[in-house]
């Protein structure tokens, strides 16, 4: 087998299938039908999309089977006005169509590409997104069967009185497609990892070992994964009073390489050790750009919340482990406690970072998965006092927001509140009404053919994976199905009901990015299966951004004159980088849609 087979047998993807991965089909008249490309299960709601470039009037519809033969209609097309490229949109429900097979839907002469409605439509899917965190492994690499910054990780910057220091911190995910790790995304990531496999094992499966190579261990793939998280996050917290938050810095950009050849330099030569910052309470940036970090709780609150979900997960498996992880919840949380705040990522010569904004929901979570492991009522008593503190992400019902400002973008705390506190029905009523308030204001704004309210900022599609989850955890609380409609919108826009046809996660679906910013994948030619990209952002956005540039001609072009853009292409890392928390988060959904 040559090099290049080997890496994609270890990594758990293939090459690009002829026919797939290429712009979706228009229609000759201005018209495009958008479907949801990985189907519908039987029962569920199913709604296609009408994108009409041009003013149309489209009053009905049909489904036919593969003969041709209608099988569901004429039914009524529902006009919803205009949406960003689209100067008409038409909700087309065919949701009363519930026999399993294959179908086409036909509106105003033109035709959709294969519709599939079946039971097992998300089988194996949320195992699917594992491959992409697979490849991002820094330490031991399946990809290139061979270590990534093994002896580079890292030296100690901006620290007080230790700057310069070796700390070994080797390990975790790179956060995107340069090779950036920073403990937030991953603490994030991490507890996501574990809820979708506490909430939903039978969901996952065993393919591969702990390395990443093929094989069965007898743990779960999705166990696998969520201990690599853990064990990166133990060494990036290793003493009580030392928090380490970010491994590199935006100094890495200045070389286009395979993360084996360690291309960077941060002044000690390339191939050189990187930086590692901790978290100090103050603002932070080693040139003249700055980050405004406030405090530590909201890298603290993420930590203890892995370490102390992990616990629970891994008790049964690695009791060592597991008091590990407890013990060093404790302590993470009693430090983000004493220095409440936000710890941002620190910039180096770009002005760019992570702006986090709040450290409450980090606080909430870390406190409640802590009253989870250990039945200590004052972890539940300030849980619900740091809920009141920020009861809804500030994000939803607005606009717009700075880059990762109200990271991460749904509380799981408010979730872990009202299943701990069994017995103590007005908290689980609160936290549930704190939820539905996020919701409704998110779908107060989406009174649009695709049903999105969401502010298309930079890494979009991680609020529509967040909102997708928040309303799955809002709907196992209350059993209130008012926002069903919006949760599988958000879903379906991730897999195709979007203007431009595209499922967002690369490999999955007939049209998804065929050229992501990666350099592992356009270097070795890979496709990332798995990789949710950052999704479409404003125009406005995407023109003032420093460092994009089309490498090729737009194939989404005439999708692209509204509003928002999206482009497949290598140069566009505002809306085709693949993204490592959004990609974990997305699987948690997924895995509740496989249980469903």
């Amino acid at each position: 087998m040559t090099r290049a087979g080997l890496l994609l047998l270890a990594l758990g993807v293939s090459c690009h299938a002829p026919g797939r991965g290429g712009p979706a089909p228009q229609g000759d008249s201005g018209i495009a039908i958008r479907i949801n490309q990985l189907g519908y299960r039987p029962a569920a709601p199913k709604v296609a999309v009408v994108c009409a470039l041009t003013p149309h009037d489209i009053t009905s519809f049909r489904v036919v089977d593969q003969r041709d033969r209608t099988v569901f209609g004429p039914a009524a097309a529902t006009a919803s006005g205009p949406f960003g490229p689209c100067a008409a949109t038409y909700r087309l429900d065919f949701s009363a169509l519930q026999r399993p097979g294959g179908y086409r839907i036909v509106a105003a002469e033109v035709t959709s590409s294969p519709v599939r409605i079946a039971d097992d439509v998300y089988r194996g899917v949320a195992d699917s997104l594992l491959a992409y965190l697979r490849e991002q492994r820094s330490g031991y690499n399946p990809v290139f069967k061979d270590s990534v910054h093994q002896r580079s990780d890292g030296v100690l910057v901006d620290h007080p009185t230790r700057s310069g220091e070796f700390i070994p911190v080797s390990g975790g995910w790179a956060d995107a497609s340069d090779y950036l790790q920073y403990g937030a995304t991953t603490a994030h990531a991490t507890t996501m990892l574990l809820l979708a496999y506490r909430d939903h094992p039978e969901a996952f499966g065993d393919r591969f070992q702990a390395n990443g190579l093929p094989g069965t261990n007898g743990i779960p793939d999705v166990l696998d994964e969520a201990r690599w998280g853990l064990a990166w996050l133990l060494k990036m917290y290793p003493e009580d009073d030392l928090l380490l938050n970010q491994l590199a810095d935006d100094r890495d950009h200045s070389f286009w390489d395979v993360p084996v050849h360690d291309s960077a330099d941060y002044g000690w030569g390339r191939g050189g050790k990187r930086p590692v910052y901790p978290c100090t309470g103050k603002p932070q940036g080693l040139f003249e750009n700055k980050n405004r970090s406030t405090g530590l709780a909201s890298t603290a609150g993420k930590y203890a919340a892995a370490f102390a979900l992990g616990s629970g997960v891994f008790s049964a498996r690695d009791s060592a482990f597991a008091r590990r992880l407890a013990e060093r919840a404790r302590a993470v949380y009693a430090l983000g406690a004493a220095h409440p705040g936000v710890c941002q990522t620190a910039p180096a010569r770009s002005p760019y970072f992570y702006e986090e904004d709040d450290w409450a929901d980090d606080m909430e979570l870390g406190a409640a998965e802590l009253y989870a492991l250990t039945r200590e009522r004052t972890y539940l008593d300030a849980a619900l006092q740091y809920a009141a503190q920020e009861p809804v992400s500030r994000w939803m019902g607005q606009d717009t927001a700075r880059h990762y400002q109200w990271f991460p973008w749904h509380n799981n705390g408010h979730y872990e509140i009202w299943r701990a506190a069994q017995g103590a029905d007005s908290a689980r009523q609160l936290v549930a009404e704190y939820y539905r308030r996020g919701l409704e204001a998110v779908a107060g704004r989406a009174h649009n053919g695709f049903r999105v309210g969401i502010p298309f900022i930079w890494c979009s599609n991680n609020l529509l994976a967040s909102f997708a989850t928040q309303a799955t955890f809002y709907r196992h609380m209350t059993g209130d199905s008012t926002y069903v409609e919006y949760e599988t919108a958000a879903l379906d826009w991730l897999f195709g009901t979007n203007p431009w046809g595209v499922s967002m996660v690369i490999g999955l679906g007939d049209t998804y990015p065929r050229t992501p910013h990666s350099v592992v994948a356009q270097q070795l030619h890979l496709q990332l299966t798995g990789g949710l990209v950052d999704g479409p952002v404003y125009r406005s956005i995407f023109g003032n951004l420093r460092g994009i540039r089309l490498l090729e001609a737009d194939e989404y072009a005439p999708f692209n004159t509204g509003f928002i853009v999206y482009h497949d292409d290598v140069g566009d890392y505002s809306t085709n980088e693949p993204i490592m928390d959004g990609t974990a988060n997305l699987a948690y959904v997924l895995a509740a849609r496989f249980a469903r």
